[in-house]
């Protein structure tokens, strides 16, 4: 009787056996290839795999028949149970599986996978017969580099109880140089209970570096500037003081998403090149309807902005084309998605654990690429769940992102998927990609760049007989005081530490002439333009100027009306109320013929006057002016220790 219970206790444990190894092979036939459904359905099974299961799949790293699926299921597995209550109880299994392991292959396999459960670092020394997978190689964490330490500063900051937390936090904040570390302290100034800490911070950080600028960073400072308190408050509220007034207004960072609604973003609408070959009506009514689709596929919550997992990309409704940007994503496990540049896909966002698709390079390649380089230099990903940031670095079809701190796309060429014959295109949206999966993004800034290029006259202006002054590369027909005048963004800027701006005058002289340019004032800034002005002396007086003035603020609230904007100063005053707001580009023409002059200030006529007629009975302010006899001389900036920006200078001869 014994012998036959136990021969019928064989047969069920051979049959139990079968049934499990079969089982086991069922499941892990859907690796390595990419079937979502199917690989999703699997992982659900091995999470349920009794003992039997389990030491049926092990059995399989030791079979040169299946040791390459089994090998890819155990590294989803891994990635799937990674963050749940399961991991501590796996890492005992793997080793007790690694020291039951036969072959040298499984030995490896099995510990690799508790390198990744146990935040070792990955194994260099790899067997040769692991599956033929070419992997970039992993950044160390061993040194945290200052995106890193942002990052950990900001999941510190969600977890803070009080104050006193915060302050803390935000003090190291400043001691993380760039953008970043600026914005994330400036979400504090309107915190009263550490509203002087965040202000100290953006403080030091805004004049450490004279980089971090746009109406973001400014907007911050201003508010800052009444919160600054204590010992070195009057030395900073000076030195923040004296940092306005010289910060650029442009190619400055602006916040691409408000953490509060989805403006300023809109539907996909097919590609670039279907956009293109539709009439503006089609388009616009198929505009409509995938915008009103987006707003059920892209949700805000808690200040991010999330895509559901159903739906299309989201837009920007505003084209790029040289541009930097930042921002901050994270993705949940079997995670897929990517940033259209201009209109194209992609740098490449996905879960590493993927190696049925080749995630295990990493993330922040261009992933469809097909001649130049697609993937990443090397693995930078946080773990899943954490949040990871992306700088992004586009000059005109080559790329550069940095992930987490560290450079993986080096100024590879973007190839155009929708049409490989042709370059990328000039300017286009950005479009954040849905691919089926969770994605969440914050801290969305850009910034667009300067091409460099020299400006050019317009076809009628050459028509019209017009020549160039300054096309924003070169100051080679100017004189005088040529190092308080720098060349920065393509525009003419006004230094006042290089010897308060001076006077810088063309080489040539000009008689009667219609000059325009454009110009662009800070707070409070004063400047002018000198014409028919010998090269020294007074030219308001040796010659005639033109006021460039923001007579709209504050301190020039007792101005006399010959020293208004476009005034010919102390002879004739300019009609207010036309310059456009501080920090935009105005437009101004200069008609000089004879004793007439005509100012035209963004298409309206400021000043119009005729000076023999208008000085008849003295000047306006009552003193002399030689000048006003001049028949010909130079044109002149006339500086008065003030930031002002020129560009777009031209000039035609009467």
């Amino acid at each position: 009787m014994k012998k036959i219970l136990y021969i019928t206790g064989i047969c069920l444990l051979v049959i139990s056996q079968t049934f499990a190894q079969s089982n086991v092979i069922n499941t892990i036939q859907v690796f390595p290839y990419q079937k979502t459904t199917e690989a999703s359905a699997s992982l659900v099974n091995m999470n349920a795999w009794e003992s039997s299961e389990w030491k049926a799949f092990f059995k399989l790293l030791d079979d040169t028949a299946y040791k390459t699926k089994a090998t890819y299921a155990l590294h989803a597995f891994v990635n799937h149970i990674a963050n749940s209550e399961k991991r501590a109880a796996f890492v005992k299994q793997l080793s007790k599986q690694k020291k039951k392991a036969k072959s040298t292959y499984a030995k490896i396999a099995i510990q690799d996978e508790l390198n990744l459960l146990t935040e070792a670092s990955i194994s260099t020394e790899r067997n040769n017969a692991l599956p033929p997978i070419k992997e970039a190689p992993s950044v160390k964490a061993s040194s945290k580099n200052d995106v890193q330490k942002l990052l950990d500063l900001q999941d510190k900051m969600e977890l803070a109880k009080n104050p006193i937390e915060q302050k803390r936090i935000i003090a190291e904040a400043a001691r993380v140089p760039g953008f970043g570390s600026l914005v994330f302290a400036s979400k504090y100034l309107d915190n009263v209970a550490v509203n002087k800490e965040a202000a100290l911070a953006v403080t030091r950080l805004a004049l450490a570096d004279m980089s971090i600028k746009g109406p973001i960073v400014r907007e911050a400072l201003e508010k800052a500037l009444p919160l600054i308190s204590g010992v070195d408050s009057t030395i900073l509220t000076t030195k923040l003081k004296a940092h306005l007034r010289k910060l650029p207004f442009d190619y400055g960072f602006v916040s691409m998403f408000n953490g509060k609604d989805l403006t300023g973003w809109k539907g996909l609408v097919g590609n670039p090149v279907y956009r293109n070959k539709q009439t503006d009506s089609a388009l616009k009514a198929m505009q409509a309807k995938a915008d009103a689709k987006m707003v059920n596929d892209w949700v805000v919550k808690d200040g991010v902005l999330v895509f559901t997992g159903h739906g299309d990309n989201l837009c920007t409704e505003k084209k790029y084309g040289d541009f930097e940007m930042y921002v901050d994503w994270k993705i949940t496990a079997q995670g897929d998605a990517g940033i259209y540049l201009r209109g194209s896909p992609q740098v490449q966002i996905w879960d590493t654990s993927r190696r049925e698709v080749g995630a295990q390079v990493g993330s922040g390649g261009l992933y469809n690429n097909q001649k130049n380089q697609s993937k990443p230099l090397v693995v930078a990903d946080n773990a899943i769940g954490s949040w990871n940031n992306f700088h992004i670095i586009m000059k005109g079809d080559k790329v550069t992102v940095y992930l987490n701190g560290v450079l993986v796309t080096d100024n590879v060429v973007l190839e155009n998927f929708w049409d490989r014959n042709s370059p990328i295109f000039i300017k286009e949206q950005i479009e954040l990609q849905a691919h089926g999966t969770y994605v969440a993004y914050r801290n969305l800034y850009i910034r667009e760049l300067p091409d460099n290029n020299p400006v050019s006259l317009s076809e009628e202006e050459k028509k019209e007989g017009f020549v160039q002054l300054f096309d924003g590369t070169n100051i080679d027909g100017w004189m005088g005081n040529t190092a308080g005048y720098i060349i920065h963004d393509g525009a003419l800027v006004v230094v006042p530490d290089n010897g308060s701006g001076g006077n810088l005058y063309t080489k040539e002289e000009y008689a009667d002439f219609i000059y325009r340019f454009e110009f662009q004032l800070t707070p409070g800034a004063n400047n002018g333009i000198g014409i028919r002005t010998p090269p020294t002396g007074d030219a308001a007086y040796v010659g005639m100027e033109i006021q460039v003035l923001d007579n709209e603020a504050p301190i020039y609230s007792g101005l006399k009306p010959y020293q208004y904007h476009g005034s010919v100063y102390g002879i004739a005053a300019a009609k207010r109320g036309f310059l456009l707001p501080t920090g935009e580009w105005n437009k101004e023409e200069i008609a000089v013929k004879g004793s007439k002059i005509k100012v035209t200030l963004n298409g309206t006529v400021i000043n119009e006057v005729d000076l023999k007629e208008a000085t008849k009975n003295g000047t306006a302010d009552h003193i002399e002016h030689p000048g006003l006899s001049k028949t010909t001389g130079h044109i002149g900036f006339l500086g008065h220790g003030d930031v002002v920006r020129f560009k777009n200078m031209r000039i035609k001869k009467q």
